[in-house]
């Protein structure tokens, strides 16, 4: 084992920040450090891994093998360290605490669970700032660099995760369609033939215009359909789709909120499965008491929503 008296340890804290930026400007603007100490410390960690860690690629770095080899031992290494030297472990107090929080969310997640956070939050703890972060295509590494502190995500899209993580609610998928623009009968009894004849607005996110899980499972099961208009923001189906003869797979909670009159919701004429909200975090944040109290208000909104159980075509 090396000699850790030889050893500055706060070069440690300069490589988490190096490791997850990719950048040696960023890194230092994360730790409020001049260019020049962090290029030093760099410098340092070279010398003392005997690796160049980050290297020329294109505009910018990349991360040789051995560095990308090193974020986790790194990350549980700091949060043990913080866990030693934590002696106020448990003293954060939400009506006194000044304090800023990110959670990255899609529309429908913010509308479902962080609009009700808030109004409680405004009460309990008028000096947190929760800044909500549009969704990600790429969310692991969106954690992994320490972009927001939690992520609202489906379980489904996250795939295989060693993340930690807390189950929110469970939602199902519905059609939704302008009653008015399509005979009552066919609606009454909604097939394959009469949806596929129709035109579709599918949601999706990012440049990358990565389809939502509903669009997804249809597309793995080899059903085309004629795709008219693609959105990012489930919230908007109602406005769009009044007055036109579109069908939009949508999420029975981000209908329960919005204004449904003339519109109808049926049954997917294919079942498509349901998706299960969580929330991701980064390790390095598990200890953490503000974190701690954040996931658990989180976590207890969603355990108090209303179940859905609206009839087709209700409006509100």
């Amino acid at each position: 084992m090396q000699d850790l008296r030889g050893i500055d340890l706060n070069l440690l804290v300069d490589l988490d920040a190096l490791l997850n930026t990719r950048s040696v400007t960023e890194a230092a603007r994360r730790l409020n450090l001049s260019q020049s100490a962090m290029s030093g410390s760099l410098a340092r960690l070279r010398r003392l891994f005997d690796d160049p860690l980050m290297v020329k690629s294109g505009r910018g770095l990349t991360l040789t093998s051995r560095a990308e080899a090193l974020i986790p031992s790194v990350q549980e290494a700091l949060i043990s360290i913080g866990v030693v030297f934590d002696n106020e472990k448990d003293t954060f107090v939400p009506s006194t605490a000044t304090r800023y929080f990110s959670i990255s969310a899609s529309d429908y997640a913010t509308a479902v669970v962080l609009g009700p956070l808030i109004r409680t939050l405004s009460a309990e703890a008028p000096n947190v700032t929760i800044n909500v972060l549009p969704r990600t295509a790429d969310v692991q590494t969106f954690v992994r660099l320490d972009r927001a502190d939690l992520i609202i995500e489906p379980r489904e899209t996250m795939g295989p995760t060693s993340l930690p993580s807390t189950p929110l609610f469970t939602d199902r998928w519905l059609c939704m369609l302008d009653g008015e623009m399509h005979d009552p009968s066919v609606l009454d009894d909604f097939d394959l033939d009469y949806y596929l004849t129709l035109p579709h607005m599918v949601y999706s996110i990012g440049n990358e215009r990565q389809l939502n899980l509903a669009d997804r499972h249809l597309a793995s099961l080899g059903i085309e359909r004629r795709v008219e208009l693609t959105i990012e923001s489930f919230l908007m189906a109602p406005l769009l789709i009044r007055g036109t003869s579109l069908a939009c797979l949508v999420l029975e909670r981000s209908t329960a909120m919005q204004r449904m009159d003339g519109l109808k919701l049926v049954e997917p004429p294919i079942s498509v499965p349901d998706i299960h909200e969580e929330i991701y975090w980064n390790p390095r944040h598990t200890n953490d008491p503000g974190h701690r109290w954040l996931r658990a208000r989180v976590a207890a909104t969603a355990a108090a929503l209303e179940p859905v159980s609206r009839t087709e075509g209700d409006g509100l």
